[in-house]
């Protein structure tokens, strides 16, 4: 069969044909109990091989252009299976500065139970993860686009660098989906997703994935099926009929952040804007060469005498929620949310101020967004700290 396209993966592979009743959609599978004599495989859902759940993991691996893949019961019980089936007491692990709240949260509270070393780089740069590594390393974890900055890092160096090493290397790619960027193509060893975002795409489903080679996630699997956190097969169900439209939800969220990301770069109450598809962007070259689409998440900051929270209620259309990469535009202040659980110095540190502005851009006509945002602007009231 010739190469598929991203469309046609999203719509057909990984789906369950119904032998039986014929039907035009995979046919659900809620039992919890299977036979185990006489049968090649013995299913359980606790090992991740429902039948829903293994031929789903077929489409994910598919996009990401990797041998195999497992879903989770969210983004965090994957990439916490996946640190603790690639680090043990007395490693170290080198992870970006930049990243998601919830693994930094996790590393700090979590691996000093283990025994498990870890240090924050300096900066997203390769230099930096050259000059954190160490001769009990073990894995190097990196996030780009991060979050919430939208930091670029050179996958490919990355994963250069790890191989010289002898370092596995991962990286999450929720923010960019397989749409958008396949880091196993630049020679990263393990990819993962909060399945939550642009795989379910409906802010109706919570779920996790990794996909890798068959070895990684044999390895990934035997911690897995002991942490317990498989997902189940009705929310399994959902998750693959959203990704059928995958392709057809990213693209047009993509090129609304775009036009988005210019109109806001040059609205006077917009300080900073955080989008890589700017020429502006310190490493727009870099995401140019690494990414098919620049996707859908920007952050911005109002300027200081605003008040950003009354911004955000103001909206009328845009919803402000904590999550993203729903169909519609969502928008949250990292500072409360996706980065609460760190203090007001960490997040100064990597550049998290009060006045930022995460936006998950949707699938609405652009001039209703514009629309809203002006509306709001227009009523915000100075900060009361100003």
């Amino acid at each position: 069969m010739k190469k598929l396209g991203l469309n046609t993966i999203c719509t057909h592979v990984g789906e369950i044909k119904d032998e039986q009743f014929k039907g035009a959609v995979s046919p659900m599978y809620l039992s919890s109990s299977y036979e185990f004599i006489d049968v090649d495989v013995k299913r359980y859902p606790r090992y991740f091989n429902t039948p829903n759940q293994e031929y789903l993991s077929k489409k994910i691996a598919v996009l990401e252009h990797t041998e195999d893949a497992m879903i989770f019961g969210s983004g965090m019980a994957a990439i916490s299976t996946m640190f603790l089936a690639f680090l043990q007491k007395g490693d170290h692990l080198v992870v970006q500065n930049t990243l998601y709240g919830g693994t930094v949260n996790f590393i700090k509270e979590e691996f000093p139970k283990y025994g498990i070393e870890y240090t924050f780089t300096n900066g997203y740069k390769v230099e930096d993860f050259k000059a954190a590594i160490q001769a009990n390393t073990k894995l190097i974890h990196i996030e780009t686009p991060s979050n919430p900055l939208l930091t670029i890092t050179d996958i490919k160096a990355i994963a250069e660098l790890g191989k010289s090493k002898g370092i596995v290397t991962s990286i999450d790619n929720t923010f960019a989906s397989p749409v958008n960027q396949n880091p196993i193509d630049l020679g990263i060893d393990m990819v993962m997703h909060s399945a939550t975002k642009y795989f379910g795409g409906h802010s109706d489903i919570c779920a996790g994935a990794v996909a890798s080679s068959k070895e990684h996630i044999e390895r990934i699997w035997n911690v897995g099926k002991n942490l317990g956190g498989s997902l189940s097969d009705m929310t399994v169900w959902m998750l693959e009929r959203s990704m059928k439209t995958l392709g057809l939800r990213v693209k047009a969220q993509t090129k609304n952040a775009l036009k988005l990301a210019k109109w806001l770069d040059k609205h006077p109450k917009i300080s900073k804007v955080y989008y890589p598809g700017l020429k502006s962007h310190p490493e727009y070259q870099l995401a140019k060469s690494q990414m098919k689409g620049f996707g859908a998440m920007l952050s911005f900051e109002l300027v200081e005498e605003l008040d950003s929270q009354q911004f955000q209620q103001e909206l009328k259309l845009i919803k402000s929620s904590m999550s993203l990469a729903g169909v519609e535009s969502t928008i949250l202040s990292p500072h409360l949310t996706s980065h609460s659980l760190l203090t007001q110095e960490e997040r100064h540190a990597v550049g998290i101020s009060n006045q930022l502005l995460r936006f998950s851009v949707g699938i609405e006509d652009i001039k209703d967004l514009k629309n809203d945002i002006k509306q709001a602007l227009k009523v915000t009231k100075q900060a009361s700290f100003a």
